[in-house]
């Protein structure tokens, strides 16, 4: 799994799917490429301190660890933004939000990709 660092890629994710958490929002993308799946975190500013901001972004980063690399689909890429629930929310329950959101995600790319005509 890798990281999305650049900001176009960051902003590709912006206009996809996405799914609401109270701990955060789960952005999804499908690339066209076969490149492993890629995973983005951000917390803005309204979010807190710095030092909350850096907390939040390592919880999140911690959940993806955790989470099931089976349950994130293949060849896309995913961006984490940190609300400031996330400091103090019980980090099972974040887990549980997590995976959730990544069903959620995976049926709504699954429906958005069959609705599209196919190209021959």
């Amino acid at each position: 799994m890798d990281r999305l660092r650049q900001r176009a890629d960051f902003l590709a994710v912006a206009n996809g799917p996405r799914m609401n958490s109270p701990a955060f929002v789960v952005q999804s993308r499908l690339r066209d490429d076969d490149g492993p799946v890629r995973v983005g975190f951000t917390v803005t500013k309204k979010n807190g301190t710095a030092t909350e901001r850096n907390r939040i972004r390592r919880r999140l980063r911690e959940l993806v660890k955790r989470a099931d690399v089976v349950s994130m689909r293949p060849h896309s890429d995913y961006v984490l933004v940190g609300r400031r629930v996330a400091l103090n929310r019980d980090f099972s329950t974040m887990l549980d939000d997590l995976r959730v959101a990544l069903q959620r995600l995976d049926r709504q790319t699954a429906k958005l990709q069959s609705s599209r005509p196919s190209v021959t």
